[in-house]
């Protein structure tokens, strides 16, 4: 049974104006997902793509459990996030290579070959295992707590802050872009690491995506804004987690995510399939 609209409102505790990017945003993607999925021989993997806290999770929600379904299409999400390393192998990444790697988040965090077998699984439509991620222990959720998707899917939403990023050029490299690079990545190394990722790992990974639908924030400013206003709510169902963050610790974390928001803010518009306007959306809550 399909979960109405105002259901999905109701039990995700969002704002009813949720009603109205549902209307200017889901519904018109659904729709043009049907198409690329019409016109498609096999199963579709769809990237969405936005910045931190720009509702890219709840509106793959949304699709995947009401919007998708009411055009007879079957979606699975796939969460970037859910494919961070477990902080063991990122203290070690820290120990070996620069100690802003002990932080997830950019690329060179994640489990790229654990990611790219579960979406070759699903687009071949065959089922898969999805690991977990427990943001307010900042570690993987153990086995037992893993999701298994049955296949097959028509859509498979691949859903993350740094979906279908392309690499920086070198020379974009050598200045730092905020005060958490000056201070703690001088030489450039973490940076130069990450991007190296991005040139390989990851730049196969991104092969994989058929369409690419992104999420634009107008400005690092709302990004931080709506990282403060997860964490608050992170805050307040995990009250005493030892690893949820106070309103400067956002601050902080949000400078790791920077240089690349900044330069998917420049450069992925022009080859995004989709590109919805996060002010405008915003201007709705």
């Amino acid at each position: 049974d399909m979960p109405t609209v105002e259901t999905l409102i109701g039990r995700e505790k969002l704002p009813i104006s949720w009603q109205t990017i549902v209307g200017k945003v889901g519904s018109p993607l659904a729709e043009r997902m049907a198409e690329w999925r019409r016109a498609s021989p096999g199963p579709l993997i769809v990237g969405v793509n936005g910045g931190q806290g720009s509702g890219k999770t709840t509106l793959c929600r949304f699709l995947e459990e009401r919007l998708l379904p009411e055009h007879g299409l079957r979606a699975v999400t796939v969460p970037l996030d859910d494919f961070y390393f477990p902080k063991a192998q990122r203290n070690s990444l820290a120990a070996a290579v620069h100690p802003l790697f002990a932080v997830r988040g950019v690329p060179g965090t994640h489990n790229v070959a654990l990611l790219k077998e579960a979406l070759s699984r699903l687009k071949n439509g065959d089922g898969a295992v999805i690991p977990k991620f427990d943001k307010a222990a900042d570690d993987s959720a153990p086995e037992r707590e893993w999701r298994r998707i049955a296949g097959p899917a028509d859509i498979i939403l691949f859903e993350g802050w740094c979906v279908g990023a392309a690499p920086q050029r070198s020379e974009d490299l050598n200045e730092p872009v905020n005060a958490l690079e000056m201070r703690e990545d001088p030489e450039g190394v973490w940076r130069r690491r990450a991007n190296a990722a991005l040139s390989s790992d990851y730049r196969e990974l991104f092969t994989l995506i058929d369409r690419l639908v992104m999420l634009r924030a107008p400005d690092m400013e709302m990004i931080l804004r709506n990282r403060l206003e997860q964490e608050r709510k992170l805050r307040d169902a995990n009250p005493g987690g030892a690893n949820v963050m106070s309103d400067d610790e956002v601050a902080r974390f949000v400078q790791f995510y920077e240089r690349l928001t900044r330069s998917m803010f420049a450069e992925m518009p022009a080859r995004a399939d989709v590109v919805f306007d996060l002010s405008v959306i915003q201007a709705a809550h």
